[in-house]
């Protein structure tokens, strides 16, 4: 299996030596992303959601190619704010009401002690060819 990166995506910051997406046939991974410099736990998943969406149109795909998200939130108490900004941001990019699998993580802490909210995803590339 050939495997590919793409090492950097205009508009994402990297915390770190990594790719923020690579490829390996037909499924592309995106690493998890932060919501920039916003204050508020929900401003801050709405710019995680808009960093995943760059960085699946770096590889050529949209949100209906993802089929999974992983979330990882610091403390039980954001987990409101997460639920219904997602709600929000998903009835724009999944207009049909059918979500992918999430898997919801509750973490001590992230990279940096302001982010409280990051989203990776793992997408498939539709006719499983770039």
């Amino acid at each position: 299996m050939a495997v590919s990166y793409i090492p950097t995506v205009d508009g994402l910051g990297k915390y770190g030596d990594y790719s923020p997406v690579s490829v390996a046939n037909n499924l592309v991974a995106v690493a998890g992303q932060f919501g920039g410099d916003a204050d508020s736990p929900e401003e801050q998943v709405r710019g995680a959601f808009a960093n995943v969406g760059k960085a699946l149109a770096a590889a050529g795909l949209e949100f209906c190619d993802v089929i999974k998200f992983t979330t990882y939130v610091v403390g039980r108490e954001t987990i409101p704010a997460f639920m219904a900004a997602r709600k929000e941001v998903f009835k724009k990019i999944y207009s049909a009401g059918v979500y992918p699998p999430n898997t919801l993580l509750v973490v001590a802490g992230l990279v940096e002690e302001r982010f409280v909210v990051e989203i990776e995803a793992l997408a498939c590339v539709r006719n499983g060819l770039l």
